[in-house]
């Protein structure tokens, strides 16, 4: 064999597994890390676990997981997006998961009031959205910390004191870390539809239909009109499934961490 063909034949067989372990991450990433869990080996699986995922162990058999729904929506709150979102949550009985952004509350406080008052679960988006994989530690608690404080003086019955999800999806092992030192639970999501770019509701109706899961937690976004259009026909095809909606601590309650990063397959009607 030439020494052009050897590397040639390394070259395939490098990209393969560089493939193969971006498969992976995929098939492992991490739908919650509670406060309590091991953040590295949850977010830097082992060889062994990666093996495990592409034999198919990554996902629970059929028929095994709870049918239950959290919808979640970041960022906000914004006028008129926000109180059509919450009127159309309240036409359609679905309790939601808001989490929202320290600075946007403050800046909108009878909006993050009203998110309480209709019955919906607030929870820390961080104080100003940074993207954390970029801040120390330190950096991390401060941003959690006074997110979390803002929204409790704005709604102080609301449960983001242990909720929090990271800015863009952005996070490292030390992030969490981070987060766990503060007290936080990292939530995260089995879907994101895709709803933060300007696509048609009938694209996140779609995308939501063929990749979902028994349980979920689904990552949408309070200043999108297209999500709110989408939500009606969401709704009833998750409840056609037999699907029932919770909010994010309702899930960890009755479904626990361990099925939401292990969920089994459930696409909708």
């Amino acid at each position: 064999m030439t020494l052009a063909v050897t590397l040639a034949v390394i070259a395939v067989v490098a990209y393969g597994a560089h493939r193969l372990w971006l498969k992976t991450d995929d098939l492992l990433r991490p739908a919650v890390v509670p406060r309590d869990a091991d953040a590295r080996a949850v977010v830097e699986p082992s060889l062994g676990a990666r093996w495990n995922a592409l034999l198919g162990h990554a996902r629970a058999p059929a028929g095994t997981r709870p049918r239950l729904v959290a919808l979640t929506f970041d960022d906000g709150p914004y006028p008129v997006t926000t109180p059509l979102l919450l009127q159309t949550l309240h036409d359609l009985g679905v309790p939601a998961t808001f989490f929202l952004i320290g600075r946007d509350a403050e800046q909108f406080p009878d909006l993050a009031r009203e998110v309480a008052a209709s019955g919906g679960e607030i929870a820390d988006h961080t104080l100003t959205h940074p993207d954390l994989d970029r801040l120390s530690p330190l950096g991390v608690q401060r941003e959690l910390r006074e997110g979390a404080a803002t929204l409790e003086g704005i709604a102080p019955d609301a449960d983001e004191l242990h909720e929090f999800r990271p800015p863009h999806g952005r996070y490292t092992a030390d992030t969490i870390r981070a987060a766990q030192g503060a007290g936080f639970d990292t939530i995260l999501w089995n879907d994101d539809p895709g709803d933060w770019r300007a696509v048609p509701a009938a694209a996140i109706v779609e995308h939501v239909r063929a990749h979902a899961t028994a349980p979920e937690i689904v990552l949408l976004h309070s200043g999108r009109t297209a999500t709110v259009e989408a939500l009606p026909r969401i709704v009833a095809a998750y409840r056609a499934a037999g699907f029932r909606f919770v909010t994010v601590a309702a899930m960890l309650r009755e479904a626990g961490a361990e099925a939401l990063n292990r969920p089994e397959r459930a696409p909708l009607p």
